[in-house]
C-alpha cells in the first residue's frame, strides 16, 4: 500500500517523534495517556479510526476502504512512527488524507489519537465544528484543515495545542472575531484566509513568533494596529488582501525588517505610503493595488535592494520620486496604472483625481474609522489560491 505522505514529510514526522524520545519523561505536555503501554495507544487508535469511519458519508476514492481491523499502521493515509516513550513500539504519528474529497465530520474519538504529530485533511468535504477532544493531541505539530466546510466561531480548541507550529484553516466557514491568544501561541505559520471572520484584527500581538500570516479575504474592518511591529523578529510574509481594512498604513509596518512579501491590496487604505517602508531591506514583493493611497511613491521604496515586484495600480498617487518613474530599468516589474501620475499612460481622469486630491489626508490626525472612502475601491478582490497539499 502506498501512503500519500511524501518522503520529506514522513522524515519530518519521524524526526519530530525521535527528538521527543529523550525528553518524553520530562515533558510538561505528556499526560497519563503518554505514559501508558504503547500497545494501548494502537488499540486506542483503532477505536478512534473505527469511530471516524462511521461518520464518513462519502469516500469516492475509497481511501478508507481498508480501515478494517486492528492493524492501523497499514491503513491508507495513516503513518506510524516510534513511540516517544518507547522507541521500540509504534504509534499513529500522522494522518494524511489530502485531496480525498471525503465527506463527513471529525468525531470526539479523534482525541484518542494522542500521539499525532500531523493532521493533513486539505481539500475534502469535512464539515461541522471541531471536537473539543482535539485538545488531547499535545504532540500535534501541523494541523491542516484547509479547503473543507468547517463552521462555527474560530475554533479556540486549536489554541490549547502546546506543540502546534503550523495552523492552516483557510477556505472554511469559520466566523466571528479572531481571539488575541492566537498571536501569543508559538506558531510559525497562521493561515486563516477565505473564511467569514469579522470584527477588528486584534491589537494585542504579544509574544508572537509567526513567520507567515495570511488574513486575506475576510471581513475584519478597521485599521491595521501599530502593534503589528511585534512581529518584527519573525514575520516574513504578511497578506491582508481584501480584508476590509481602512485608515492609514501604520509606519510600524516598516519595522518588519524580515518581510519578503507584503500584500495589502483590495482594501480601503488611505493617505500616503509611510516612508518607513524604506527599511524593508528583504522585501521582494509589495502589492498596494486597489486602495485609496495618495501622495508620492517614496524613493526609499523604489530603491529597496531586494525588490522584484511593485504593484500600486488603482490608487491616487500623484508623483513618483526619482527612479520610481522607471523601475523597469532596474529589472523591477511595476504596475502603476490608474493613478493620478502625470505623463503616465492609463491613468484616472483629471476630474476624479481633483476630487480626491483636494482633500489630502494627514495620517497623524486621521482616525482610522472616522472617514469612509470618497471613491470605493473595487470589492471584488482576488481569491488566494488554495493551499498546496503536502502530497
Amino acid at each position: 500500500m502506498a501512503l500519500s505522505l511524501t518522503f520529506p514529510v514522513l522524515i519530518s514526522v519521524l524526526l519530530f517523534h525521535v527528538c521527543l524520545v529523550s525528553t518524553a519523561k520530562h515533558s510538561l505536555h505528556h499526560n497519563k495517556t503518554h505514559s501508558a503501554n504503547p500497545k494501548q495507544h494502537l488499540q486506542q487508535a483503532y477505536r478512534a479510526l473505527k469511530a471516524w469511519k462511521k461518520v464518513i458519508y462519502s469516500d469516492p476514492k475509497n481511501l478508507t476502504a481498508d480501515w478494517v481491523g486492528p492493524s492501523v499502521c497499514s491503513y491508507t493515509g495513516i503513518f506510524c512512527a516510534p513511540s516517544p516513550s518507547d522507541p521500540n513500539s509504534l504509534v499513529v504519528a500522522g494522518i494524511d488524507l489530502n485531496h480525498g474529497d471525503i465527506a463527513g465530520f471529525l468525531p470526539e474519538a479523534i482525541g484518542l489519537l494522542s500521539d499525532l504529530a500531523l493532521i493533513h485533511l486539505n481539500s475534502n468535504r469535512f464539515c461541522g465544528i471541531l471536537p473539543r477532544s482535539l485538545a488531547n493531541l499535545s504532540l500535534l505539530y501541523e494541523l491542516d484543515l484547509s479547503n473543507n466546510r468547517f463552521v462555527g466561531p474560530f475554533p479556540d480548541v486549536v489554541l490549547a495545542l502546546p506543540s502546534l507550529k503550523y495552523l492552516d484553516l483557510r477556505y472554511n466557514e469559520f466566523e466571528g472575531p479572531l481571539p488575541p491568544k492566537l498571536f501569543s501561541n508559538p506558531l510559525d505559520a497562521i493561515f486563516v484566509n477565505n473564511n467569514r471572520l469579522t470584527s477588528l484584527i486584534p491589537r494585542d500581538f504579544t509574544g508572537t513568533t509567526a513567520s507567515v500570516v495570511v488574513f486575506a479575504n475576510n471581513d475584519f474592518s478597521g485599521c491595521l494596529p501599530p502593534t503589528i511591529a511585534r512581529f518584527a523578529d519573525t514575520l516574513e510574509e504578511l497578506l491582508l488582501i481584501n480584508s476590509s481594512l481602512s485608515g492609514c498604513l501604520p509606519p510600524e509596518v516598516g519595522y518588519l525588517y524580515k518581510l519578503r512579501v507584503l500584500d495589502m491590496s483590495y482594501n480601503s487604505l488611505v493617505g500616503p505610503v509611510p516612508y518607513s517602508l524604506a527599511g524593508l531591506g528583504h522585501l521582494e514583493q509589495l502589492n498596494l493595488e486597489h486602495n485609496m493611497f495618495t501622495g508620492t511613491v517614496p524613493l526609499g521604496v523604489c530603491v529597496l535592494p531586494s525588490l522584484l515586484n511593485l504593484t500600486i495600480s488603482y490608487n491616487y498617487f500623484s508623483e513618483e520620486e526619482g527612479i520610481c518613474r522607471n523601475l523597469t530599468s532596474r529589472g523591477i516589474a511595476i504596475d502603476d496604472r490608474y493613478n493620478c501620475l502625470p505623463d503616465k499612460p492609463l491613468q484616472r481622469s483629471q476630474n476624479v483625481c481633483d476630487a480626491v486630491l483636494e482633500h489630502p489626508i494627514d495620517c497623524y490626525d486621521h482616525e482610522c474609522s472616522a472617514m469612509a472612502p470618497l471613491v470605493a475601491p473595487s470589492t471584488a478582490g482576488p481569491s488566494i489560491a488554495p493551499g498546496p497539499a503536502d502530497t
